[in-house]
C-alpha cells in the first residue's frame, strides 16, 4: 500500500498543479522511488490511493509493469493514512502487507530494506513493524524522533528522546488491526498506539540513507544525498 492521497501543502506552489508524489528527486518521481523499492523486494501488486489531481497519477502509474498498480480513489473523501488502508483492504488481502509514505525514500546500502523488513517480521508477536532511521542518516527531517526500541525491538513514544531513532515512512502491517474499523477518515497513529498498549508495535533500524522531501527546498539536499549515497556505494 502506497499512501499517496495527501494535499501537499508544504510544497506549494510546485502541488498547485501537480500532486507531492510526482515530484521528481534525482530524476525520478517521489512515487516512483516507492514503487521501485517494492519491486526490488519482490512485490507484484501495489495499491496506491489518490486524492489530489489523482487523474495525473492515475496516468503516470497506467503503463507501470511491476509492480502491477491498482488504483484506490479517495477523490470524494480525503481519508487519512489508517481510513485509505481501510478502504483498499479488499485489494491488499488478508495477509500482512507493507505500507509506504508516498514522500519518503531511501537509498539501501547492501540487501533492500524492505526485504530486510519481511525477514524480521513476527507474526507471533507483532501487528505492526515499523522501519526506523537514525537522524544521522536522514535528509529533510525537521523534527524530532519518534520511537525508542528496547532490547528485543519493541517501540514506546519518544517524544522527541535523542536517543530515539525516525519513523521512515515504511511498514509492515496485518490487516486484523483494522477488523472494527469504522468508516471514514483515520490515523496510522491511532493503531501505533494500541499496538505500543498490547506490546506488539516493533522497529527495524534500515541501513543506508533515509531521505523525506517536505517543501521545495527540501528538493536539492534530497538530490545532493541521493548523489552522494551512490557515490559512496561500493
Amino acid at each position: 500500500m502506497v499512501l499517496a492521497a495527501g494535499l501537499g501543502k508544504r510544497m506549494r506552489p510546485i502541488t498547485e498543479t501537480m500532486p507531492k508524489p510526482l515530484v521528481k528527486v534525482a530524476g525520478k518521481t517521489l512515487l516512483d522511488w516507492g514503487l521501485d523499492s517494492l519491486r526490488q523486494a519482490g512485490v507484484a501488486k501495489a495499491v496506491v490511493n489518490v486524492h489530489y489531481f489523482p487523474e495525473q497519477i492515475v496516468a503516470h502509474v497506467a503503463g507501470r509493469a511491476a509492480p502491477k498498480v491498482v488504483v484506490s480513489d479517495e477523490s470524494d473523501l480525503l481519508l487519512d493514512s489508517a481510513g485509505g488502508i481501510v478502504k483498499a483492504l479488499p485489494e491488499l488481502g488478508a495477509k500482512p502487507f507493507y505500507v509506504l509514505n508516498a514522500d519518503t525514500f531511501w537509498i539501501d546500502r547492501g540487501t533492500s530494506n524492505l526485504a530486510r523488513l519481511a525477514l524480521a517480521w513476527n507474526e507471533a508477536k507483532m501487528d505492526i513493524l515499523l522501519m526506523l532511521a537514525d537522524i544521522a542518516s536522514a535528509t529533510g527531517h525537521s523534527g524530532g524522533t519518534d520511537f525508542l526500541v528496547d532490547a528485543e525491538g519493541a517501540l514506546r513514544r519518544a517524544r522527541n528522546d535523542p536517543a530515539g531513532l525516525i519513523y521512515a515512512g515504511a511498514a509492515i502491517i496485518h490487516p486484523r488491526i483494522f477488523a472494527d474499523a469504522p468508516a471514514g477518515p483515520l490515523s496510522l497513529n491511532r493503531y501505533f498506539d494500541a499496538a505500543i498498549a498490547q506490546g506488539r508495535l516493533f522497529g527495524m533500524k534500515m541501513h543506508g540513507h533515509w531521505i523525506t522531501v517536505g517543501t521545495p527546498e527540501a528538493i536539492p539536499l534530497a538530490e545532493r544525498a541521493v548523489a552522494q549515497a551512490f557515490a559512496a556505494a561500493p
